[in-house]
């Protein structure tokens, strides 16, 4: 039995879910129809054909990647904060983020998470080029970070893997070295401490 009632939103949701689990292509008004429990019909009085429901889901993606806001006591926890946020906002959702990408709004996604950043760098006594600079530092590292993560994961089974070949040898006759090396990398605690060790550099007051 059809649903008697449903929202825009509600649609948005269902549809994004769809996206996020299996990619744009599996979305059709049909299945998300299907997915609601409600008439094919019902879809379009509330978001137009497909391509006007594409069109939603992008706007609705880059409204939900500018709510990533700093956290901390220190302008490097705060700005390590917003790139912890937006690396995870993006890992959530790379089909929608690629969506976004190929509509030409990728710069607008990305803009609340930068004046985020400005706003703390200024914050911690930097300006012009130095502050573009961090900002831009900090947002590369983030979404290069995620790429290699990403190409990581695609990546077809290793033959052989880290574990097979890091001993004392291979790393200088550090057996510690080898053994951490050969444990499979904790992504966040790495992107963490990689993230941390950049601002404080791009901090630093010596301008060197």
């Amino acid at each position: 039995m059809a649903r008697s009632s449903l929202t825009r939103e509600e649609v948005l949701e269902a549809a994004a879910a769809l996206v996020r689990q299996h990619g744009p292509d599996a979305l059709t008004m049909r299945k998300l129809a299907a997915e609601l429990g409600t008439a094919v019909t019902s879809i379009y009085w509330h978001v137009g054909n497909r391509e006007s429901l594409l069109d939603a889901l992008v706007e609705r993606t880059v409204q939900e990647m500018g709510a990533v806001r700093p956290a901390g006591r220190t302008p490097v926890a705060r700005i390590v904060s917003v790139a912890r946020g937006l690396r995870r906002e993006l890992h959530a959702r790379p089909h929608l983020i690629a969506m976004v990408h190929e509509r030409g709004l990728t710069e607008r996604m990305f803009l609340p998470a930068q004046q985020a950043l400005v706003h703390e760098v200024h914050a911690a006594g930097l300006r012009g080029a130095r502050a573009a600079d961090a900002v831009r530092a900090v947002q590369f590292q983030t979404v290069g970070f995620l790429l290699v993560e990403r190409n990581r994961e695609r990546s077809p089974l290793q033959r052989p893997g880290e574990g097979d070949l890091w001993d004392a040898a291979t790393a200088e006759h550090d057996p510690a070295l080898a053994r951490a090396l050969a444990l499979p990398a904790d992504q966040e605690r790495l992107f963490t401490a990689s993230m941390r060790a950049l601002v404080n550099g791009l901090l630093a007051t010596d301008g060197g």
